[in-house]
């Protein structure tokens, strides 16, 4: 059975279901499961994801160098194509608008090598037209030797405490949003 770094707030039906990064990898080393409910429409919480682009969303004193990820949608960051740049080491591998961003670990950033190959894909469920379920699965195959050892133990709770922010933050601002608009 998973351990609870490797499941937050997805139910076992979640775990289940097929996901984007899947494609992208076959026999991964690991799987993480992501997920929180968000009263706004997938439209509003997909503009939001297309924010990492340029900031993490996470714990910013540590996962941004200090910088405040933007708490306002700046204008043009929906515009986005396969192979563009998102949180500084992953690119966009493949996406659907108001469904799902597929991210995937970039060879040449410099946590490669640190953490592996690694993919994430954000899927948008809608329950209605003012709920979501936003799931994320986080997909690995870790570098060989001691360091995929190494990293086998530290990313799970790491990854679980920095994404369990960055999805409680998207939940914040997309339901601030939607409050505002609605």
């Amino acid at each position: 059975m998973c351990s609870s770094f490797k499941v937050w707030g997805v139910s076992p039906s979640e775990c289940e279901l097929s996901y984007p990064c899947d494609a992208f990898m076959e026999a991964p080393d690991a799987a993480y499961y992501r997920g929180v409910t968000i009263q706004a429409s997938a439209a509003t919480i997909f503009r939001w994801l297309c924010q990492l682009r340029v900031a993490p969303y996470s714990y910013d004193w540590l996962d941004n160098m200090g910088r405040k990820s933007p708490r306002e949608l700046s204008p043009g960051l929906d515009a986005i194509e396969v192979g563009q740049e998102f949180m500084t080491i992953f690119e966009l591998a493949a996406f659907e608008e108001n469904r799902h961003l597929t991210l995937r670990m970039n060879p040449d950033a410099h946590g490669y090598k640190l953490f592996g190959d690694g993919l994430v894909s954000y899927v948008i469920q809608t329950e209605n037209e003012r709920s979501c379920r936003l799931l994320a699965k986080i997909i690995m195959r870790f570098p060989r030797g001691v360091l995929g050892q190494v990293m086998r133990l530290i990313l799970p709770p790491g990854d679980w405490i920095m994404m369990r922010r960055q999805l409680l933050n998207f939940k914040a601002l997309s339901e601030r949003d939607e409050l505002r608009s609605g």
